[in-house]
């Protein structure tokens, strides 16, 4: 495209002068109502590309004009999935963020869409009992929006590691949290044993317990966990959270809990895939399994 420069008038200098007052860039009024790019306008262009890290200047070429076309996204605008050229822009950039801190890691916030983004988009539509297909339709963007509570205003960097907890914070946790827990297979069910071995262990009042049936639980449960070493199957499907990445589970697990309308929500944790009684999976194995769960369902809780 040529170069839009100071002196130009008519439509284009006007959709450039709107565009750069919705990012809040200040113009004249009068130089809007004539359409005309004039010192107000030079100077906001100006202004946007050195905060855009683009080349030092008060014309909108093609570089500026792209991503000023960027940086009017808002998230939900567009249906977002993974494609070349990828889709980038500052409603790619919000739903990282959103996505980093609600525990699913997309990386930097880098404003475009590729396959880390869309392998956290696919965990977070798991972990609301969605279509996994990794593209944010509105449904995805819905479930976000219903969790601004927890991402806004909150720093972006993410993943948010939890760290261990102390005895003393964990045995309150498991005192005000009365959480139930079924497991779908023998694995899993011996993992779920030795959480309870070390709830109990940590206090007398622990209020999470075993249920051989997760749709058939205790009163006064505020969330109902189930383990499990294979995919989720079937058309009916709860919200499912992969445990590989233990660094941000605690907040996933959080997420999945904030997010329910279920009550109490029901949250299915899968263990990583392959476990089995072949020689790879031991005793020491599970408790290891069961430490970390338990750390992090208490550090979600705390």
């Amino acid at each position: 495209m040529e170069p839009i420069t100071q002196g130009s008038t008519g439509v284009a200098v006007e959709d450039i002068q709107a565009r750069l007052a919705a990012l809040g860039y200040k113009i004249s009024e009068d130089e809007r109502s004539a359409q005309s790019f004039g010192p107000s306008t030079a100077t906001a262009v100006a202004r946007f590309r050195l905060d855009h890290d683009l080349p030092l200047g008060a014309e909108v070429d093609a570089a500026t004009w792209s991503t000023l076309v960027d940086e009017g996204y808002c998230m939900g605008d567009r249906t977002l999935y993974l494609r070349l050229p990828n889709f980038h822009g500052a409603d790619v950039r919000q739903l990282q963020k959103c996505l980093n801190i609600l525990g699913f890691s997309c990386g930097e916030p880098d404003g475009y869409f590729g396959v880390h983004t869309e392998a956290a988009v696919k965990q977070f539509q798991e972990s609301q009992g969605q279509l996994a297909d990794g593209m944010a339709f509105p449904d995805t963007f819905d479930a976000i929006d219903r969790l601004h509570h927890v991402w806004g205003g909150k720093p972006a960097a993410g993943p948010h590691p939890m760290g261990g907890m102390g005895f003393a914070r964990a045995a309150e946790v498991l005192e005000r949290m009365q959480i139930s827990m079924a497991a779908e297979d023998p694995i899993s069910r011996n993992v779920a044993g030795r959480i309870w071995n070390l709830a109990s262990a940590t206090t007398g009042q622990s209020g999470l317990d075993l249920v051989d049936d997760p749709q058939n639980t205790r009163e006064g449960d505020k969330l109902v966990l189930v383990l499990a070493t294979s995919p989720q199957k079937g058309s009916l499907k709860m919200p499912n959270l992969t445990t590989d990445d233990i660094d941000s589970l605690p907040q996933r697990i959080r997420t999945a809990y904030e997010s329910a309308r279920r009550k109490p929500p029901l949250v299915r944790l899968e263990l990583p895939l392959g476990l089995g009684y072949d020689g790879t999976f031991t005793t020491g194995d599970a408790q290891t399994f069961a430490v970390m769960l338990l750390d992090a369902i208490c550090t979600a809780f705390e």
